[in-house]
Parts: structure tokens; sequence; C-alpha cells
């Protein structure tokens, strides 16, 4: 594999990011996967849906991206890069919903008699307490 400048670097990782705060994790890989054997072919379409993509790239980041997705190893780099966001915003999101239970609100009892021992406890007739 050929080194990535730090230009090439950033594109790919401000790509990923997008993918991954989008949620669009699944359906990037996907296609990248299905897409991967013709990464010169794509490259050149990429000529045709420039007027889309100029919305997260300026020109000059839009041809250098152009130009990497010509090497196959840059789309695996791609892919490596969206799944390694992807892993990390999942943990922060499961760290989140950990904290959210654990300091959160206390659990509503849906039955609102005794402590589910087998007996009407507040009564006294149903069944003899327990000790």
């Amino acid at each position: 594999m050929t080194p990535l400048t730090e230009q090439e670097a950033a594109i790919l990782a401000r790509l990923a990011s997008k993918v991954v705060e989008w949620k669009m994790t699944v359906p990037a890989i996907l296609f990248l996967e299905s897409v991967k054997p013709l990464n010169y072919i794509g490259a050149q379409a990429m000529v045709f849906f420039e007027p889309f993509v100029q919305t997260l790239f300026n020109f000059k980041d839009y041809d250098t991206f152009r130009e990497m997705m010509e090497k196959r190893e840059n789309v695996e780099r791609l892919l490596q890069k969206i799944e390694e966001l992807d892993a990390v915003a999942l943990a922060a999101e499961e760290a989140a919903r950990r904290e959210r239970r654990a300091g959160g609100h206390p659990r509503r009892r849906w039955w609102p008699f005794g402590t589910g021992s087998g007996g009407r406890s507040d009564s006294g007739s149903a069944s003899p307490p327990v000790d």
C-alpha cells in the first residue's frame, strides 16, 4: 500500500465521518464492497456525479478524492475508516445509554400491591405472614 498524504487522509476521514454522522454506514459499506472491483470505472463515473458530490467537497478535494478512488487500496481504506468511526459512535451511544439508565429515573413499578412474595400482605387474610 502506498502511504496517503495528509490531505488524502483528511479527505477520507471527513467522508467517513459524514457517512457515520448521517447513519448511512451499512448502505455505504454495501455499496463500496459491491463496487470495489469496478473502482476505476467508478472513479470515472465520479466525473458525471460531480455536481452532487460538490456539496461535500470543494473542487480541489473532489479531484483528489477521484484520483484516490482509482486505486483499489483506497476503497478498502475508506471502508476501514467508516467501520472504525462507526465503532466509536456505537460505543459512545452505548455509554450514553448506560449512563442514562444508571443515573436516570427510578423504574416505576407496574404492580401497586406487595413485593411479589405470593400473598396479599396488605389485607392479611389471604396468606399467613412469612418469617
